[in-house]
C-alpha cells in the first residue's frame, strides 16, 4: 500500500509540476512591458535616442518608421520579416517596392544594441519601440510598448502583395484586410491616422487626379484647389516618384488635423478619403472620423489601443524564430 501509494503521489506531483512548468512558459511566451528590464536595461533609452537622432537629420522618418512596423505585423505577424533582404522578400512587394524605407536607421539601432545587449533584443522588438518614439518624438502620445517577441525566418512577398492594404483598395477591402489579422474597422480609422505625418509618392494618389475612374475628371470627392495643385505637382508626363504631404497643413506634426482634412474633401490618398466619403463610410467609418477630428484626445487614446493590439499580431515567442544579429538576414 505504502509503495501504491507513493507512485500514486508520484504521479500526481510530476503532473502537478508539468502544469506549473506548463504555465510558467506559457506566461514566459507572453509579451510584456518589462521584458528586458534585466537582460537589456538601456534598451529604450538607446532606441530613443537613436530614434530623435534620425528624425533630427530627416523628420519624414517619423512617419517611416511607424510604417515598417505596420507592414511588418500585416505579413506573418510581427516578425521582423519586412526587414529581410532577398529578391524574393518583402521589400520587393507592390506595397514596399520603392515606398518603405528606415531600413539603415534600424540597422544603426540593431548595432547600438547589439553592442550594449549582444544577442539579446530581436528587430521586431525594435520596430515595436522606434514606431512609439516616432509618434512621441512627433508630438503625438506615448504608451507602454509590449516586448518579447522573436524574429522569423523567413519573409513573405505573396503575402505582402496580397494582405497589405493599397491606396485605391476600397473600405470593403481594407476592412476585409484588417478583419484577416485580428483588427477591426476602428483599427482601420485610427491606425489610418498615422497618416497624420509622412509624404506620398504621386504615383499612390494620381489616378485620383486625371480620368478618374474612367470619368475624364478628377476625383469629385477631392477639393478642386487641392486637385489643381497637385495636378501641377504631379503631372500626367512625371515619373510619379515627386511627394507631398499625407496631412495637407500639418506635414509633422501627429495631431487630428488629417481628421478635419477628410471633412473637407483634402484627403490624400483614396483609401484616406473613402474613410469619410461614400455609402460604406456613411454606415461604418464616417462617424468615428468625425469623432476623431472634434476630439484628439479620443483619437489618441484609440490609437494607442490599436497599436498595442495590432503589436500583439501573431507574435514569435518562447523558441519560435531567433533573436537575429543583422536585421536584413536569419543567423547562419
Amino acid at each position: 500500500m505504502e509503495g501504491s501509494a507513493s507512485g500514486k503521489f508520484s504521479g500526481c506531483s510530476c503532473l502537478f509540476m508539468i502544469s506549473f512548468l506548463m504555465v510558467c512558459l506559457g506566461v514566459r511566451s507572453e509579451l510584456t512591458t518589462d521584458f528586458y528590464n534585466e537582460s537589456c536595461p538601456n534598451l529604450l533609452t538607446i532606441v530613443r535616442k537613436a530614434v530623435k537622432s534620425a528624425i533630427k537629420t530627416e523628420t519624414r522618418m517619423a512617419a517611416s518608421l511607424v510604417r515598417l512596423h505596420f507592414h511588418d505585423c500585416f505579413v506573418n505577424g510581427c516578425d521582423g520579416s519586412v526587414l529581410l533582404d532577398g529578391s524574393d522578400g518583402e521589400k520587393s512587394a507592390l506595397p514596399n517596392l520603392n515606398s518603405v524605407r528606415g531600413f539603415d536607421v534600424v540597422d544603426t539601432i540593431k548595432s547600438s544594441v547589439e553592442s550594449a545587449c549582444p544577442g539579446v533584443v530581436s528587430c521586431a522588438d525594435i520596430l515595436a519601440i522606434a514606431a512609439r518614439d516616432s509618434v512621441l518624438l512627433s508630438g503625438g502620445n506615448t504608451w507602454k510598448v509590449f516586448l518579447g517577441r522573436r524574429d522569423g525566418l523567413v519573409a513573405n512577398q505573396t503575402g505582402a502583395n496580397n494582405g497589405l492594404p493599397f491606396p485605391t483598395d476600397s473600405l470593403d477591402t481594407i476592412t476585409q484586410k484588417f478583419a484577416n489579422v485580428g483588427l477591426n474597422q476602428t483599427d482601420v480609422v485610427s491606425l489610418s491616422g498615422a497618416h497624420t505625418i509622412g509624404l506620398a509618392r504621386c504615383t499612390t494618389f494620381s489616378s485620383r487626379l486625371f480620368n478618374f475612374s474612367g470619368t475624364g475628371a478628377a476625383d469629385s470627392t477631392m477639393d478642386t484647389e487641392m486637385v489643381s495643385d497637385l495636378q501641377t505637382l504631379c503631372p500626367q508626363s512625371g515619373d510619379g516618384n515627386t511627394t507631398t504631404s499625407l496631412d495637407q497643413n500639418s506635414t509633422d506634426l501627429f495631431d487630428n488635423h488629417y481628421f478635419k482634412n477628410l471633412l473637407v474633401g483634402k484627403g490624400l490618398l483614396s483609401s484616406d478619403q473613402i474613410l469619410f466619403t461614400g455609402d460604406a463610410a456613411a454606415s461604418t467609418t464616417k462617424s468615428l472620423v468625425q469623432n476623431y477630428s472634434s476630439d484628439s484626445g479620443l483619437f489618441f487614446s484609440d490609437f494607442t489601443n490599436s497599436m498595442i493590439k495590432m503589436g500583439n499580431i501573431s507574435p514569435k515567442t518562447g523558441s519560435d524564430g531567433e533573436i537575429r544579429t543583422n536585421c536584413r538576414v536569419i543567423n547562419s
